[in-house]
């Protein structure tokens, strides 16, 4: 378990899980649950992995955090304070992130239906967009125009590069909605060249999310190595800066694999300098987006047990105070996590239990046939893994509010984001 909770993660004598030196007694008791708890230190840990696979290759790099993963303010003030950047696809995410005191300069703005106000107002604050496709290039420009501004633009191109992970998450295939066609680069490269309005940095892809494997991450190298030449040769249009998106895996159960960051980043980058001398061509500034790596393992999932119900012969559900709402992930993609009773981390493992959500559907069930101790009513499930994805799917199902989140640093709580209650959920009905 140790691989899979937050770093700073201790069992005490008597039995309680802490993190940060805090239990999930009382945290769970002060805050509530369903509760996210981030571990700061574990965030720290994975930054510094990303920094040392970057800096002893190239000096010219930006760590992008995908805000697609979790995001508030007081998250992203955090990240800003360990030197991220951020990698975001909506103006929420944008708005998020400058409130954070985010410099514009360490912003990426991504998206495949990208609206005219997000442009505009990207465009406004000097936010680097990456494009998407002709389309949103002449609605740049278009822009530009009207307010007498230029716009910093990357393009996302498609590398062709498969991926053993979930179809809904692999985004470098050819039939991707993500992307340009080689076929249409041509032209796409002749209406930057025409128009004074387009600051041209570079090039982008993104071949996926939860790999593990170091093969495609080459594979992408020696494609968007090819595209440096193109763009410098052919279209006199040299690559300052080389984004090569995320989607390194992580360890949900025991059994996954998970890729060395640090060596993984150190191999892209070596044949990366290898391929530019080979072709002439001057090495860009390196921009990787992690996401899920630097904040799933931070994260875990505090629950109460309500009711628990035998099926003779069948099953034990274990039913919690939330489920598919705060965590989509086990409906959406069956995805596997690991849990533990929080309460009572030294008392053996003598029987097998369903967790079931509190929600009226047959799917929400967080996991099937999980060995843990014997569990009583108001014990404190907790659920390894969860710092990605989980409130960024969050949903008001059933109308019920969507958790609260803190961070644990330096043995102290920040809050993060507060509980949505019944009347926040009121709040925005009309027609009454």
């Amino acid at each position: 378990m140790n691989n899979l909770l937050p770093i700073s993660s201790q069992t005490a004598t008597n039995g309680q899980l802490t993190i940060g030196g805090i239990s999930v007694e009382t945290l769970a008791t002060t805050y509530g649950t369903p509760l996210y708890v981030l571990d700061h230190a574990t965030i720290a840990h994975q930054v510094t992995l990303y920094q040392q696979g970057l800096a002893e290759v190239s000096p010219n790099y930006l760590i992008s955090y995908a805000c697609k993963a979790n995001l508030t303010t007081g998250l992203a003030h955090q990240l800003n304070d360990l030197g991220v950047g951020f990698d975001v696809v909506s103006s929420g995410e944008l708005k998020t992130v400058l409130k954070a005191g985010v410099s514009s300069n360490n912003i990426v703005f991504h998206g495949n239906n990208k609206l005219k106000p997000e442009l505009a107002f990207a465009i406004e604050n000097n936010i680097r967009i990456v494009v998407d496709n002709q389309s949103e290039l002449e609605k740049i420009h278009e822009i530009c125009t009207s307010l007498q501004k230029k716009a910093s633009i990357l393009l996302r191109l498609k590398p062709g590069v498969d991926t053993n992970t979930h179809a809904y998450i692999k985004t470098g295939q050819a039939d991707s909605k993500f992307g340009i066609d080689d076929i249409y680069l041509d032209q796409i490269a002749e209406y930057i060249r025409a128009h004074s309005t387009l600051n041209f940095l570079g090039i982008h892809a993104h071949i996926g999310s939860q790999i593990t494997e170091l093969l495609p991450y080459l594979e992408l190298v020696d494609v968007m190595s090819h595209y440096l030449k193109k763009f410098q040769f052919n279209y006199q249009l040299p690559v300052k800066e080389l984004d090569l998106g995320g989607g390194f895996g992580v360890a949900y159960t025991k059994s996954d694999a998970i890729p060395n960051i640090t060596d993984y980043l150190q191999k892209m980058v070596s044949k990366l300098i290898l391929k530019c001398k080979e072709t002439q061509v001057e090495l860009p500034k390196i921009i990787v987006e992690p996401g899920r790596s630097l904040i799933a393992q931070s994260g875990v999932t505090l629950y109460r047990v309500g009711t628990i119900k035998e099926i003779p012969n069948i099953k034990t559900f274990v039913f919690v105070d939330g489920g598919m709402a705060d965590n989509m992930r086990p409906a959406l993609y069956q995805s596997k996590y690991t849990f533990e009773v929080g309460n009572r981390m030294t008392t053996p493992k003598t029987k097998t239990y369903s967790i079931a959500g509190k929600y009226c559907e047959t799917g929400d069930i967080l996991a099937e046939n999980v060995p843990l101790p014997e569990i009583s009513q108001e014990d404190i499930i907790v659920v390894a893994v969860t710092g990605a994805y989980n409130y960024a799917m969050a949903s008001t199902y059933n109308r019920v509010g969507r958790p609260a989140m803190v961070m644990i640093k330096d043995g102290k709580i920040i809050e993060l984001l507060k509980r949505e209650t019944d009347e926040d959920l009121l709040r925005l009905d009309t027609g009454d």
